[in-house]
């Protein structure tokens, strides 16, 4: 038996970059409204200056060219084909035009041809040519970032009349994400239902995100919970999150919450991921530390493979709406991070203050809360929902606490529902126990396949689990082993693995 598991992790590491025949990732990209937002990139190559710098590199060049710290469309090669690649701010007004107060151009919402010089013709020709460029690379559409407002030159435009405009435009260019976000309609209510209603009738295949008041999840396509600061984002996030989830989406409303850069929590509570992180590592372009995506606690750049076992997960089961159907522990976990230099991107902050956040320590979707077996106080967060299509998904979320990240493996047990629906494990862990409501027939023959989200080969984990009745517990060790199979040289990404159940009747 022992020499049989060797020959199968052998074949296992070695298919990490191929396609293998019966991979538990479908080869079909999902139809979730994922996407890579460029805001950070954008700070990235300016060295966070200034906003106004920020939005000067939006355009053609820092997008599509050859120069150090360019081609972000080339990035995520292996789940371009999941992602959106969304425009942040910017990408629709005049280069030169950047101030951030009363600046006149903001809601123009057509690619601005003096970023873009390459894309030419009519404000729907030149989205179309993005579009196409961006698809042809590998993308599976082009989004960008909304302000909520009409730009002064429209004034004597009705709101109706406006936005209409711009979304035909956009459905007829194949545009496919708006990111709505901050603007003088920011917190107009009628003023996002009247786009969501237009959308919906001018635009019926773009997704229309909103933010800002949690009330807009019920009418909205996607609900973005918003900025956070990096070294404290777990319990900020989840939190959020958790905010949201007893509310219901409206008849018509799709109704998903993107928790942004937390692919893990996205994919423990059914959520969108708004892909934040990128691969230019290290100190900022003027020697400072990235204070956006600081080396310390949850260190997001060198946690890349999570994103790519998150968005995949979604290929197997997709985010789903708000529907009231949650449970929220009563028990929460309070997380602390004291501050150094360039640890953060809100300049409000004190160099040695604390930042204390908490959040429930268990969150669930359509099941009972996951029942944890450690009540030590740097325990994870652990999340657990049951999708629409029967898979489950349970995520452990370490810790922010003092200056480390905390992942403490700890027991826990959630509530499986079909023996063959999928099984995604996020995170570390003791054991995982899977409580079905049957047992499985005694003349049935049993194999467990596990398999890294991030590879497509899977191996056979049979005899490393125990089903006794209606419980299956796989070891924390074969979740770090399997989750981790094809994690990329020097990436600190918490395990990511799906696994299936196999029953046939012996003859």
């Amino acid at each position: 038996m022992r020499v049989i598991f060797i020959c199968l992790l052998a074949v296992s590491a070695a298919g990490c970059g191929t396609k293998g025949p019966e991979s538990l990732v479908p080869d079909t990209p999902s139809a979730a409204p994922d996407y890579l937002c460029t805001w950070n990139l954008q700070g990235y190559v300016t060295s966070y200056a200034s906003n106004e710098m920020m939005r000067y590199a939006m355009n053609e060049e820092n997008i599509f060219g050859d120069g150090e710290f360019c081609n972000w469309a080339g990035l995520y090669p292996s789940i371009r084909g999941d992602l959106y690649f969304v425009m942040d701010d910017s990408w629709d007004i005049p280069q030169d035009e950047n101030s951030v107060g009363g600046n006149p151009y903001l809601g123009t919402t057509e690619l601005n041809e003096e970023r873009f010089p390459s894309f030419s013709g009519t404000p729907a020709e030149r989205l179309k040519k993005l579009t196409r460029r961006l698809k042809k690379l590998g993308w599976k559409g082009a989004g960008g970032w909304i302000c909520a407002q009409k730009p002064e030159a429209y004034a004597s435009m009705s709101e109706e009349e406006y936005w209409t405009d711009r979304l035909k435009a956009a459905s007829e260019a194949g545009f496919s994400y708006w990111k709505v976000d901050w603007g003088r309609d920011a917190t107009n209510d009628g003023w996002r239902q009247m786009l969501t209603r237009l959308g919906k009738e001018y635009a019926p295949e773009l997704w229309i995100e909103h933010a800002m008041r949690n009330e807009y999840v019920e009418f909205s396509d996607v609900f973005r919970t918003y900025d956070v600061e990096n070294v404290i984002a777990q319990p900020v996030t989840i939190q959020r999150v958790a905010d949201l989830l007893p509310r219901r989406a409206q008849a018509g409303a799709k109704g998903i919450v993107n928790c942004e850069d937390e692919p893990y929590i996205a994919v423990g509570l059914g959520c969108a991921i708004g892909v934040m992180r990128h691969p230019f590592a290290g100190s900022l372009p003027d020697g400072r530390q990235d204070d956006a995506f600081p080396p310390v606690g949850h260190n997001y750049k060198r946690c890349l493979d999570e994103v790519v076992r998150g968005v995949r997960w979604h290929r197997i089961a997709e985010p789903f709406a708000v529907d009231g159907d949650c449970s929220v522990d009563t028990v929460r976990l309070a997380d602390s991070w004291i501050l150094r230099e360039n640890e953060t991107w809100n300049k409000g902050r004190e160099v040695g203050s604390v930042l204390r956040e908490s959040a429930p320590a268990r969150v669930s979707r359509r099941m009972p809360l996951p029942e944890v077996a450690d009540t030590a106080a740097s325990r994870p967060f652990v999340l657990a929902s049951r999708y629409p299509n029967d898979a489950v998904a349970v995520a452990a979320i370490g810790r922010a606490i003092g200056r480390e990240y905390v992942a403490r493996a700890v027991d826990v047990t959630v509530q499986g529902g079909d023996w063959s629906a999928p099984i995604g494990l996020f995170g570390r862990f003791r054991s995982v126990t899977i409580v079905y409501p049957e047992a499985l027939d005694a003349a049935a023959a049993v194999e467990v396949w596990g398999q890294d989200l991030a590879g497509d080969t899977p191996v056979n984990i049979t005899a490393e689990v125990s089903i006794d009745g209606n419980r299956m517990t796989v070891p924390g060790t074969v979740i770090d082993r399997v989750g981790l199979m094809c994690a990329s040289e020097g990436d600190l990404s918490g395990p990511g693995m799906v696994m299936k159940v196999s029953v046939a009747r012996r003859r």
